[in-house]
């Protein structure tokens, strides 16, 4: 387990670093029950930080069960308007926003309909989108370790010590390790802006991955620029959206993405596990969606809106992070898609396009990341005059 120490340095890195809280905001934290320790860390480095006012929201997973277990299917379709429009109005005060991952009960939903818990809209909210796009806060995401998320990752230790050791992984994949986590933040931050600046200047037309059981090709918009981590609100307060973050990525063209994707790994969907996830696109669209396990729940997912099956994000991820060479299959999409090059279906960043391209990004109440890379699949950049440019091979910068 984590001592106070622990905890207070993740917390600090998360507000201090992450959303970079300024004195006299707002502060917005999204948790669940079961996360209260590092939520209240959070609270109170915010404060420390300055902070006007700190709001903590915490959901609460028995609950949403509850709702798709016995509410009717107009239940499922049912978000009051005011969520949505809360978070606007975190926008319109320049708030800050932190949320925290990772499950507190994995396994709990294993007993509904896949449907039903695909169908349930309580987890998407167009309103997250606009805040993001418009860069009207600054915001983060970082991980919180729970005996339920450890027991998930580390099912071959006792409780006690697969707590302790997923403490251990997120303190090294959050650098905490570090005598001073923010600069080599600030370090790894660099290189990865190093790649973003190389690849928009090679301005190529499409991406193609190729690996066992994928050979997909994404088209990208015209202008489609690439962007690492390393945000800046309309403002100009920097922040870092994801910690840990090891991705860079850029905003397909939602029309033209051709070709059969394999997921490589197991990904977490709206409290449902999802395994062996294969993905057919054609014209940009998902006509096919298979998986062992749990291809029901994204079904009914990408039907939420015609943006849920294409795609609005498309990331790359090298083996140079500390995330992938762990080995460690997290379950939780904030680790996991930085472990792996990923593609994302549904909503799209307007912010990773020039302003003639903007009509063309893909618009969804959803936006699931699912991850597609590894040192065995290929990636290739090609040119509108179809010239082929290794992008990564093995898992290495080949720019």
């Amino acid at each position: 387990m984590s001592d106070a120490t622990t905890l207070q340095r993740l917390a600090d890195l998360l507000v201090g670093f992450g959303a970079n809280v300024q004195r006299g905001q707002i502060v917005a934290v999204s948790s669940e029950i079961g996360k209260e320790p590092l939520t209240r860390a959070v609270a109170t480095s915010a404060y420390r930080h300055g902070a006007s006012y700190v709001e903590v929201t915490y959901s609460d997973i028995h609950v949403r069960h509850a709702r798709i277990e016995f509410g009717s299917d107009e239940a499922l379709e049912t978000v009051p308007a005011w969520f949505g429009e809360r978070i606007l109005r975190l926008g319109d005060a320049r708030a800050a926003r932190i949320a925290l991952t990772g499950p507190v009960e994995p396994g709990l939903m294993e007993d509904l309909d896949p449907a039903r818990v695909g169908r349930d809209k309580s987890q998407a909210l167009r309103e997250a989108g606009t805040v993001v796009n418009e860069r009207t806060t600054n915001w983060t995401i970082g991980p919180c370790p729970t005996p339920g998320w450890a027991a998930l990752v580390h099912p071959d230790l006792e409780p006690e010590a697969a707590l302790a050791k997923l403490w251990e992984e997120i303190v090294h994949v959050c650098r905490l390790d570090e005598d001073d986590p923010v600069a080599a933040w600030r370090e790894r931050m660099a290189t990865l802006v190093g790649v973003t600046e190389r690849l928009t200047a090679a301005r190529f037309d499409a991406i193609h991955f190729e690996g066992p059981g994928t050979d997909l090709t994404v088209g990208l918009l015209p202008s489609s620029r690439w962007i690492s981590a390393a945000f800046e609100t309309a403002d100009g307060i920097p922040h870092a959206p994801n910690l840990p973050s090891e991705e860079v990525f850029t905003t397909p063209d939602p029309a033209r993405a051709d070709g059969v994707v394999r997921s490589t790994k197991p990904l977490l969907v709206g409290g449902a596990t999802i395994r062996g996830l294969t993905v057919r696109f054609e014209g940009g669209r998902a006509v096919a969606i298979d998986a062992e396990q749990g291809a029901d729940t994204l079904r009914e997912m990408t039907r939420h809106d015609e943006g849920g099956a294409r795609l609005g994000e498309l990331a790359l991820v090298d083996r140079d992070g500390r995330i992938g060479p762990l080995g460690t299959v997290f379950y939780d999409t904030l680790l996991d898609e930085n472990a792996a090059s990923h593609i994302a279906l549904g909503r799209g960043f307007d912010f990773a396009v020039g302003p003639d391209d903007v009509e063309r990004v893909n618009d969804s109440l959803i936006h699931i990341d699912f991850m597609i890379g590894g040192d065995d699949v290929a990636v290739t950049g090609i040119t509108a005059a179809g010239e082929r440019v290794p992008v990564l091979r093995g898992g290495a910068w080949q720019l």
